[in-house]
């Protein structure tokens, strides 16, 4: 396991970094994709991370369960070195049934990850959409099982949710995620 320290120099109140990815369903998503949404959670996660893997179902839930934010998982590991997580195995996941966000995109040049600031998969950023723009209200842990086979008894993720659908503060501190490495290419 790697507990690591964020390196995003995202602060509350930031915009979101732009992006262009493709998705597993074939589109092109921009954040304009999800306009339309009162929050956008993306996840820098991916498909062989045990860490990772605890967690599709809790982002398949909060995908299904809240109609006005988009979950979004961006895949940035090196497919290469780890061929999980190629874009085909990802395109398997969804299929299978096992990966049901609302969007499920690659990262290959892994610059939208850089520019996140992603240290980890998963790696949660939960952005509210306020003055046409999406502006970061969290970014840490979506709960607090420090394995992934522990039972979580908190779901921060949850709270900074509703706290941003009820017109709120996010009142959690923005404790690092939990998870392996982002598998950067060597440069």
């Amino acid at each position: 396991m790697v507990l690591t320290e964020s390196e995003s120099e995202l602060e509350a109140g930031d915009a979101a970094p732009a992006f262009e990815l493709e998705g597993v369903d074939g589109e092109t998503y921009t954040l304009e994709s999800f306009a339309d949404d009162e929050a956008l959670l993306v996840v820098f996660t991916c498909n062989h991370c045990p860490y990772a893997q605890a967690k599709f179902d809790l982002l398949n839930e909060l995908a299904d369960e809240y109609g006005d934010v988009s979950v979004v998982g961006i895949n940035p590991n090196d497919a290469e070195e780890y061929p999980d997580d190629s874009f085909e195995r990802m395109r398997e996941f969804v299929d299978a049934g096992k990966v049901a966000y609302d969007a499920y995109l690659r990262d290959e040049s892994q610059g939208v990850a850089r520019e996140y600031g992603a240290v980890c998969t998963p790696d949660p950023f939960l952005f509210e959409r306020e003055d046409g723009a999406f502006r970061l209200a969290y970014h840490g842990r979506l709960d607090d099982a420090p394995n992934p086979d522990d039972e979580p008894s908190r779901f921060q993720i949850r709270e900074a949710i509703d706290a941003v659908l009820a017109d709120e503060p996010v009142d959690l501190e923005w404790q690092p995620s939990r998870g392996c490495s982002i598998k950067w290419k060597d440069d």
